[in-house]
């Protein structure tokens, strides 16, 4: 994986599901935040966990941003070497799109699912970025939880 500095990095956490209603506008917010990012704050590291759902939407869009920003990157943190098993093909082949495309990537644990490898690919992010966007639309879970250890961990965190 290439080094790079906490200062230039955001992460990305948010829920597995986006309701159909609301995708296309937190599509939209999430880009907007990424380009006053790049553009004001000199961020050229997106981070996101390789997850279904908000952590698709934003790779996704890395991916597209990338295309007038060339410079950006997009890293990967994947909790486990089995990750997508249990999804749809469907899910599975953007993912497996999205790793291709992807600058790098590194999995957390280097075994199947354990328990707490979701929670230690969270930290691995916060730990690594200045920045966070987060889809958090519920007090408790995986994204709360990633947004309250960011918040101890003094990170700016945006949330769509």
């Amino acid at each position: 994986m290439n080094t790079f500095y906490i200062n230039n990095a955001c992460f990305f956490t948010g829920h597995r599901v986006i309701p159909k209603a609301f995708r296309q506008d937190t599509y939209q917010k999430t880009k907007e935040v990424c380009i006053e990012l790049i553009t004001k704050k000199n961020i050229s590291h997106f981070i996101t966990g390789g997850a279904l759902g908000f952590d698709t939407l934003a790779a996704m869009l890395i991916i597209e941003l990338k295309e007038i920003y060339p410079h950006i990157k997009l890293h990967l943190y994947l909790p486990c070497t089995n990750q997508s098993e249990n999804w749809k093909e469907y899910d599975k082949k953007i993912w497996s799109s999205i790793k291709l495309l992807a600058d790098d990537y590194r999995f957390i644990s280097d075994m199947p699912y354990i328990s707490g490898c979701m929670q230690l690919r969270n930290k691995a992010m916060v730990n690594d970025a200045l920045y966070g966007i987060a889809y958090c639309k519920r007090s408790t879970g995986g994204t709360a939880y990633t947004v309250k250890y960011a918040k101890e961990k003094e990170r700016h965190i945006i949330l769509i």
